[in-house]
């Protein structure tokens, strides 16, 4: 044992000598230092994979997401794994962006926090606009991809982000970042610590503020985020808190764009807040039409060390947000707001008659229409961890519950005869969600380099809806008073072989369950309601790695039963909408690799090419000739926002203080419903970016670096997502439209960082 620690202590010795650090920087530090991000690791290791786990993952440090960070939100530093496609509403990267992982969307990946859930309970997505800048706060990354290792809340249904966030500097620090650039963006940050107090205590903070007015028109973003935290080293004991979060207002820009539209008004138009189509935009946009929230995380988690191998994890958690939309309605229903028809007057208090000398019932009004949503998050999450020489086992309990008000008030612009009250609210419903699960997992080595792994999890989850909401049929707003239990078992199983130094394999089944979300029930008749999913994922992969060129090549099938799929629909308020087919699959090959050409010059590599099909799929669409609905049945229909390739490439030069990295991205055709119709898909793209770096050398600073940007360095036009919508015309055939998400074209972005 005394060996191990003595070698330990070299390496970190090794390590930090070529870290900036003061002069009065003593050796006990360095050794505190270690001590503390070993024990700091472990708060996260039990929902990660390690390198004997049997799975396929990417693992991303501070310094690769740092390198990235250049004003863009969290999907688009996850861009050079395999499988990955990011998409922008505002058309830059940032503000409302998205992540799709082997075409499966953000409500089938599980991401989390230092282990915390953070998927929303109810629609089970995560709005990285809601959390601006909070790229900067994160330590270190893992995607894994497929079900993987088993999580705490929402299911992994196409894989799983887990992120760290910053640990403590160990000695004071102060750095400025200021970045800005393309479409008057704006980002400015400051971060501050304290390093180690007393050798056992630690304060950090991190303010900054992102400005921009977005590709599109009126989809600016501006958002303020903070990021704090406390801690207390002891010998075999952290405690830390954390406080993050940030407020945000954005243009709402979740439309899209018609050819008909782009061909009238150009790429950057947005439809939402036209507020009289027969005007041209410019004389007719309503400005207000925004999207606006903000949300507080608390996080206070405990590692203790019970003894040598056995360490403990608690983590108690709070999440609050609040938030509303602003929108310009126009001929919108009476009845739909729970507002009473009239008959229009003149100033006289007369009935004014039409041409036929009858009176004129107003049943549509222009108006403002707010829709609020107010909730809480908080529970509890234990773990305890097992180390011996063959034998890692992992137990954890998760316990989090969350409630939601939702309710939405409404403005009449069109002269209304009857008194509205302020804040009087047309629909109002509370949901609650109780989420209670609990895994235990193993890995052990059976014989030298041949490992067992074995991961069983238990779900539970009660959800209930009561009230009115923001649906009106059959002549009255609807009404819900939904309850729903789901019990999930999720058993896991693989072998991870080292065969050579430089070679392993590995293979895993893994069974996966979810729950459908609160639009699965909102946007549908009781009737209609959705089925629970089920996924058995099969995983086989191989692994080399040598001193200048590593690489990892994974085959994947991910059978599916009731999958929920994303059939091209959007909600009213943008969210996209699925529904459950009974069998389908996911099945392709991802191959990552990486190679030291020569001490300055550097290759990436990230492929993943697949094949998403639906074996049997019935498309539902109204017909103009009979006025009822028709159903169309495709054999083997492609998945949709499901491509078939995607292939990143990077290449990194760097030389003394300078670094050059050129990467590419091409994304293949992407069907936007589940027909395989090439008038209702995305067209394959390809983009290249360039970024440049440069750290000065300040004697007086312990770093000041100088970086570029050039995003869409071919200037591509391209959509990166996109919705359909179809009907039957009088002769049977399918009549289609579909909106799509431009892109900017080409752009840059500049920044500085210091640090004291």
């Amino acid at each position: 044992m005394m060996k191990r620690k003595t070698l330990l202590s070299v390496v970190a010795l090794s390590a930090t000598a070529t870290l900036p650090f003061t002069a009065s920087a003593s050796t006990f530090a360095e050794q505190d230092s270690l001590k503390t991000h070993r024990l700091e690791e472990v708060q996260v290791t039990a929902t990660r994979a390690s390198a004997r786990t049997p799975m396929s993952f990417s693992n991303l440090s501070k310094a690769q997401l740092q390198k990235a960070n250049l004003g863009l939100d969290v999907p688009y530093l996850l861009l050079q794994t395999p499988s990955v496609v990011a998409t922008s509403e505002p058309g830059i990267g940032i503000g409302y962006t998205y992540l799709r992982v082997r075409g499966v969307d953000a409500a089938g990946i599980n991401i989390m926090t230092n282990g915390v859930p953070l998927n929303d309970s109810e629609s089970q997505g995560v709005f990285w606009a809601n959390m601006p800048n909070f790229s900067s706060s994160i330590q270190d990354a893992q995607l894994q991809r497929g079900v993987g290792t088993s999580s705490n809340g929402s299911a992994a249904f196409g894989a799983s982000l887990n992120l760290r966030t910053d640990h403590f500097s160990m000695t004071p620090t102060a750095t400025l970042s200021l970045l800005g650039g393309a479409y008057n963006t704006f980002r400015r940050e400051v971060h501050a610590s304290t390093g180690r107090i007393a050798r056992h205590w630690a304060l950090e903070a991190r303010l900054g503020k992102t400005t921009t007015d977005g590709y599109i028109d009126r989809s600016g973003t501006e958002g303020t985020s903070y990021f704090l935290q406390g801690g207390y080293f002891g010998e075999n004991t952290i405690l830390k808190l954390l406080s993050f979060g940030g407020k945000q207002r954005t243009g709402i820009a979740w439309n899209g764009l018609s050819a008909t539209e782009e061909a009238t008004y150009g790429r950057r138009y947005n439809s939402a807040g036209h507020m009289n189509p027969k005007s041209t935009p410019a004389d007719a946009r309503y400005r207000y039409n925004t999207d606006n929230y903000e949300q507080n995380h608390l996080q206070a988690q405990l590692t203790q060390r019970l003894s040598e191998g056995l360490i403990l994890n608690l983590t108690a958690h709070y999440t609050q947000g609040y938030g509303f939309t602003d929108e310009y309605r126009t001929g919108r229903k009476l009845k739909e707001y729970g507002l009473k028809e009239f008959i229009l007057r003149g100033a006289d208090g007369q009935a004014i008659l039409d041409k036929d000398g009858k009176e004129q019932k107003v049943k549509k009004i222009t108006l403002l229409r707010t829709k609020y949503l107010d909730n809480d998050f908080y529970g509890g999450i234990a773990t305890l961890e097992y180390k011996a020489h063959r034998l890692e086992l992992t137990t954890g309990l998760s316990a989090n519950h969350y409630v939601g008000d939702h309710y939405g008030e409404r403005t009449p612009i069109t002269p209304y005869p009857y008194q509205v009250e302020p804040n009087e609210r047309y629909y109002e419903d509370r949901a609650h969600k109780t989420d209670l699960s609990g895994f235990t997992k193993a890995t052990f080595e059976v014989a030298r380099g041949l490992n067992l792994f074995a991961d069983l999890q238990y779900r539970f989850i009660d959800y209930r809806i009561k009230g009115s909401i923001d649906h009106f049929t059959g002549g009255k707003q609807q009404q819900m008073d939904l309850k729903k239990t789901f019990s999930f078992f999720n058993p896991k199983a693989g072998l991870f072989y080292q065969f050579a130094p430089q070679h392993h394999v590995y293979g895993s089944v893994a069974v996966a369950h979810r729950e459908p979300n609160r639009k699965h029930y909102t946007e549908v008749s009781e009737a209609q309601y959705p089925r629970a999913e089920r996924l058995t994922d099969y995983e086989l992969g191989y692994g080399f790695r040598s001193r200048t060129f590593t690489a990892g090549l994974n085959l994947y099938y991910m059978d599916y039963k009731d999958q929920l799929v994303l059939n091209g629909k959007k909600s009213d308020v943008g969210g996209d909408l699925s529904e459950n087919v009974a069998k389908s699959y996911r099945a392709g090959v991802e191959v990552n690799a990486s190679w030291l050409i020569l001490p300055s010059l550097r290759w990436d590599l990230a492929l993943g090419t697949s094949r998403n099909r639906i074996k049997s799929y019935t498309l539902y669409a109204w017909s103009d000739k009979t006025y009822e609905e028709v159903a169309t049945t495709y054999t083997n229909a492609p998945i949709a926002y499901s491509p078939e390739l995607t292939l990143s490439n990077t290449l990194t030069f760097s030389h003394r203080a300078f670094e050059a990295a050129l990467t590419s991205q091409y994304v293949g055709a992407q069907y936007l419903d589940n027909t395989g119709s090439k008038d209702r898909s995305l067209p394959s793209y390809h983009v290249a970016s360039l970024r440049l770096s440069y750290d000065l050398p300040v004697r007086s600073l312990k770093a000041w670096r100088l970086s570029l940007q050039v995003n869409n360095l071919l200037d591509a036009k391209y959509a990166s997502n996109g919705s359909a919508y179809y009907t039957f015309d009088k002769t049977g055939a399918i009549q289609s439209s579909k909106s799509v998400y431009p892109q900017a074209g080409i752009h840059v972005f500049v920044g500085s960082t210091i640090t004291l």
